[in-house]
């Protein structure tokens, strides 16, 4: 009965299946990565695994540059092997005891005077065959493996015995034109023999295997992940771990997409199409033995075992229907065009199998259906190659005009977006598309399978970092990212660089939009930051700034080929920086302005602003230059475009005019209050600016033109409050004289009195006769003008909708914390034209 008993619980005990991990190079650098290594697979509950070890980062890469060495007869191969001898004897010295490094030290020797007599011979003939490369270069997992299966074996924390495995007793690989193939009936019966039953740790070889023949050889480049999948296929594993030096599988390259995310799991398909286009994923081949087995692979981080890491696995639960963006770059567009080619069966075979009968791979394929043109995309070096071939296969045609060009373009790339979810799904596409455009990136060509896993398209190289991005953005996968610079870091831009120092962490975390202010400038000096400016002290930053003032680099350093938006907020007055808007905006920079400078110059130089926003489909929002922060132009563009006809505009379009006849009532000199008015700030330092009118009919141009109306700043009809003989003084002459003009001015008031009205300075604008003025009008005391604040701006709509009532938009028109919130409300804009969702 205690025998049954016994043989019953044997028999309902489950089997513990292995678990396989694999080590790169990375991870067993030295001796502290070693440890960390060791750690790891203690952590491992797991009673029987398998570990798979590269050789120590960068050893087979010296290894076979030995071999290249001797083939040029250098003498320097002797110093060259005792430099690898003495790294690995120096690990060594950390990790193991005495006797047992003696033991390591003594084989190391040995296999280091087999190497050295390998490259002799190879030195004699000046020729390394394929088989001697293989013997030297697999040397380096050999050291590794057995420094550390007795480095984990003297710790004596692992369950059962740790058992060091050499691969070339295992795995059998035959190559071929697809390279190595496993040899799976003679693998298996090897690894049978090799795997024990009870708890162990094995300690494998990477890289290297041998052929039928019984000669040793190699996985070709990525083979220890190769090993890796393949001894996971042979030990029936549970799962896989590969173990490398980044954090997962990441949803782009985050040298140039540094918000890139670790994507929580994939499909194998997934894994498949992001390596092919690119991605630091794990070879295809490598996946193909744990795929035939259904095996989950995970991507983990050796320096942050704490991280989840990436799942590979057939069904992932991931809901992201995005898994990646990728690019492949220097790559070559070839395109067939020719009237002869269409409804001509046999075109696209011949073409692809001229290519293939050279040896030149194709790595994507566009065709319209008219069948007019074939283009396809190869590997840059083939270009010229492949183009000889195709004119070699289709001279006849050629010859006859049937076929009218053979194109080759070169420095382009193919940017790839890949994820399982994207398969009837609504509006990705246009996501890929729109976002394309918003970066100004141009598509060359398009390829989507009918999987609608992958959509691809072929783009100019120099706009692959800022394609990435822009797309990368546009599924949430990063912050929506907008490089920003900043013109002007007076009152108006001080404030506003303040505003967004508070605003950004917000933004960020709420809304996902990635404002970055990289470049600051006034009219001497400029800020340029390789990152971004920290906003939080970007006085100090600035004050140290060392470099001179260059508008052609600030706006290259903005517009980066690695960010997909680039904005420039000129919060100056100049018209030099104004003069470059057609460039910018042609270019594709966004620009933000409260600068008047520019839309009320001359209609030729206003409608090449105009032109170029629309050829380099950038934005351009000038709400500020009218009313500050008040929605005067926006409200104006909203009438027209909903239909409704504007008749006639009136407006109190100055602040400090506002003040000025809002405080006079007669009681003091007019000279008194402006010179009142000075001393509150409510005046420019020359109080002329503001008394010419000039700004005013500035604004009134702005205006009319949104209206629709072609007016030019000399139609206006100005009356400016600056008499003719101060016009051209100095500015404390012009305050110091101006009382001897007060008469006419108090006389203007004493005639408004006497017919019960106010004045004001107001501005008109009249559709039906194209006139603008700007001037000083006598009001009834019932308008609205003649009751407002103090410094208040004020502009009457009468439309054909709003005739009897008009619509009226009121408020503080001045002061640098509201023209900076009117400014930071475009830039907001912008974002949202460009797909933020605020």
């Amino acid at each position: 009965m205690a025998l049954a008993r016994s043989l019953s619980k044997r028999v309902l005990m489950p089997v513990e299946r292995w678990r396989v991990h694999k080590f790169g190079g990375s991870s067993v650098a030295d001796a502290a990565c070693m440890e960390r290594v060791a750690r790891i697979l203690e952590s491992d509950s797991q009673p029987r695994l398998g570990a798979v070890l590269s050789a120590c980062r960068g050893v087979t890469d010296a290894l076979l540059n030995l071999v290249s060495a001797a083939e040029r007869q250098e003498d320097t191969l002797g110093t060259r092997i005792a430099e690898l001898q003495a790294r690995h004897d120096t690990i060594a010295k950390e990790l193991l005891s005495e006797p047992a490094r003696a033991a390591y030290a003594g084989k190391l020797a040995e296999d280091c005077r087999d190497i050295l007599s390998i490259l002799q011979t190879v030195q004699m003939i000046r020729a390394a065959s394929q088989a001697a490369r293989d013997l030297v270069s697999g040397y380096g997992e050999i050291w590794s493996t057995r420094l550390f299966a007795e480095y984990l074996r003297s710790r004596g924390r692992r369950p059962g015995e740790v058992i060091w495995v050499d691969a070339r007793e295992v795995v059998c690989v035959e190559w071929g034109p697809l390279g190595p193939a496993v040899q799976w009936d003679v693998s298996r019966a090897n690894a049978a023999r090799i795997a024990p039953k009870e708890p162990a740790t094995l300690i494998i070889t990477g890289f290297i295997a041998r052929d039928p023949k019984g000669l040793q050889t190699t996985l070709g480049r990525n083979g220890s992940d190769f090993s890796g999948s393949i001894f996971g296929a042979l030990l029936d594993a549970a799962e896989i771990h590969i173990w490398t030096d980044v954090d997962g599988v990441l949803s782009a390259d985050p040298r140039l997409v540094p918000d890139a995310k670790v994507i929580d799991s994939l499909s194998y398909n997934e894994a498949m199409e992001l390596a092919y286009f690119g991605a630091k994923v794990i070879h295809p081949q490598t996946m193909a033995p744990a795929v035939s087995k259904n095996i989950p692979i995970w991507i983990r981080n050796t320096f942050a075992p704490d991280k989840a890491g990436t799942l590979i696995c057939e069904k992932p639960t991931s809901l992201l229907a995005v898994k990646g963006i990728t690019c492949i770059d220097r790559v070559a567009l070839v395109n067939l065009e020719g009237a002869g080619m269409i409804g001509v069966p046999g075109t696209a075979h011949r073409l692809f199998g001229a290519l293939r009968d050279h040896g030149i791979s194709v790595i994507l394929i566009s065709q319209g259906s008219s069948e007019h043109s074939i283009c396809f995309a190869i590997p840059e070096a083939e270009a010229t190659r492949a183009e000889t071939v195709v004119r070699q296969a289709f001279d006849r045609e050629l010859r006859e005009g049937q076929i009218q060009s053979v194109d080759v373009d070169v420095g382009c790339s193919i940017l790839a977006v890949v994820g399982d979810g994207m398969a009837g799904a609504h509006g990705v596409a246009a996501k890929v598309f729109g976002s394309l455009g918003a970066a100004a990136v141009s598509v060359r060509a398009i390829a989507q399978g009918a999987s609608e896993r992958n959509i691809s398209v072929v783009i100019d190289g120099k706009q692959a970092s800022r394609a990435l991005r822009a797309v990368h953005s546009s599924f949430y996968l990063s912050p929506h990212t907008v490089s920003i610079g900043l013109i002007g870091p007076g009152l108006v831009g001080g404030v506003l660089l303040d505003q967004l120092a508070s605003q950004i962490p917000r933004l960020s975390r709420e809304l996902k939009l990635d404002l970055r202010v990289r470049g600051i400038m006034r009219s001497k000096q400029m800020h340029l930051a390789n990152g971004e400016v920290p906003l939080e002290r970007w006085r100090e930053t600035f004050k140290g700034a060392g470099d001179a003032a260059d508008l052609t680099k600030f706006a290259h350093h903005v517009h980066a080929d690695h960010l997909p938006h680039a904005i420039i907020i000129d919060c100056s007055s100049s018209s030099e920086v104004a003069e470059r808007y057609p460039a910018w905006l042609a270019s594709g920079i966004h620009i933000v302005t409260p600068n008047k400078k520019a839309n009320s110059a001359d209609l030729e130089f206003y409608a090449r602003i105009h032109d170029a926003r629309r050829q380099g489909s950038a934005h351009y929002l000038y709400e500020a230059t009218v009313g500050a922060g008040l929605p005067i132009i926006q409200t104006l563009r909203d009438l027209r475009e909903t239909g409704d006809e504007i008749h006639r505009i009136e407006g109190i379009l100055s602040g400090t005019l506002a003040y000025l006849f809002n405080v006079w009532d007669g009681s003091e000199p007019f000279s008194s209050v402006v010179r009142a008015a000075k001393a509150k700030g409510y005046t420019e330092p020359d109080p002329r600016d503001d008394l010419s009118g000039m700004d005013f009919a500035r604004k009134v141009i702005i205006l009319g033109r949104e209206m629709g109306l072609r007016l030019e700043l000399g139609d206006v009809q100005l009356e400016g409050l600056v008499p003719p003989a101060l016009a051209s003084c100095s500015s404390q002459e012009f305050l110091d004289r101006l009382h001897e003009f007060d008469g006419p001015m108090a006389e203007r008031l004493k005639a408004a009195r006497s017919r019960d009205r106010v004045l004001r300075y107001v501005g008109s604008l009249d559709a039906a006769t194209g006139k603008a003025t700007v001037g000083l009008v006598e009001l009834e005391r019932s308008h609205t003008f003649a009751n407002i604040n103090l410094t208040d701006n004020v502009v009457r709509f009468i439309t054909q909708r709003y005739n009897q009532n008009p619509l009226v938009v009121q408020g503080p028109g001045a002061g640098p914390e509201v023209t900076a919130g009117g400014v930071f409300a475009d830039l907001l804009r912008v974002c949202a034209y460009l797909g933020a969702k605020l």
